[in-house]
C-alpha cells in the first residue's frame, strides 16, 4: 500500500496545504518518512489523516468560485467500527462548506471497503449542501453495493459513467462538467 500515492498531476493547479482555507493548510509532508497505516499496512506519507485509523484522503482541487473539491480516498470506509463519515464530515467536508463548497467528488479507486452503520451524518451533510451534492466516482462494485444496503446512495451519487470514469485524464474542470452532466440527467424535470 505505501506504493499507492495520491494523484500528483494537478498539483500545478492546487495544493491544500497552501490553500489557507483548507483544513490541511500549512501541513508538512515527507517522501521518506512512512508513519501511517492502515491495518499493520504503511501508506505513502502524502496522504492525509482525517482521525480515522483506516481511511486517508487527499483534496485533489479546491474551486471556491464553482464550489465544488474533488478528494481522493484511500483505504477501508468504516463507520461500523471507526465512524469514518463523521471523521470525513467533521474534519474536512465542514470546513470546505464553511468557505462555499457545496459540491464533493469522491474519488474511491482505492477505497477497499465500506462497512456501514447510522445514515445520520449522510443525511446531516446532505442537508446541509443547499442545492448542492455529492458524488462518487469509480467506487469498485461490492463498496456501492454496501452503500446501496445501507441507504447511503440517498446521499451519495453513484452510477453509470460515475462509476467508470478516467479522471486521471482530465482536468479538474472536466471532471466537474462531466459529473455535473449525469447528476443533471437524474434530476426530475
Amino acid at each position: 500500500m505505501h506504493h499507492i500515492e495520491p494523484h500528483y498531476s494537478w498539483r500545478h493547479l492546487y495544493i491544500a496545504s497552501e490553500d489557507s482555507l483548507s483544513p490541511f493548510y500549512e501541513r508538512e509532508y515527507s517522501e521518506f518518512e512512512f508513519s501511517n497505516t492502515i491495518y499493520n499496512y504503511y501508506i505513502h506519507p502524502q496522504w492525509d489523516e482525517i482521525g480515522s485509523a483506516t481511511l486517508y484522503i487527499k483534496i485533489l482541487y479546491v474551486n471556491y468560485g464553482l464550489g465544488f473539491c474533488i478528494i481522493e480516498l484511500l483505504g477501508e470506509w468504516n463507520d461500523c467500527l471507526y465512524n469514518d463519515i463523521m471523521f470525513l464530515k467533521r474534519n474536512v467536508a465542514e470546513i470546505l462548506c464553511e468557505h462555499g463548497i457545496n459540491k464533493f467528488i469522491l474519488l474511491g479507486d482505492n477505497v477497499l471497503n465500506f462497512h456501514s452503520s447510522e445514515s445520520d451524518y449522510y443525511q446531516e451533510w446532505d442537508e446541509e449542501l443547499e442545492g448542492g451534492w455529492i458524488a462518487g466516482i469509480n467506487f469498485r462494485d461490492h463498496v456501492i453495493r454496501e452503500f446501496e444496503g445501507a441507504f447511503i446512495t440517498d446521499y451519495i451519487v453513484f452510477g453509470g459513467m460515475l462509476n467508470d470514469m478516467s479522471w486521471r485524464t482530465l482536468t479538474p474542470m472536466q471532471v466537474f462538467e462531466q459529473v455535473v452532466t449525469q447528476i443533471r440527467k437524474r434530476l426530475p424535470v
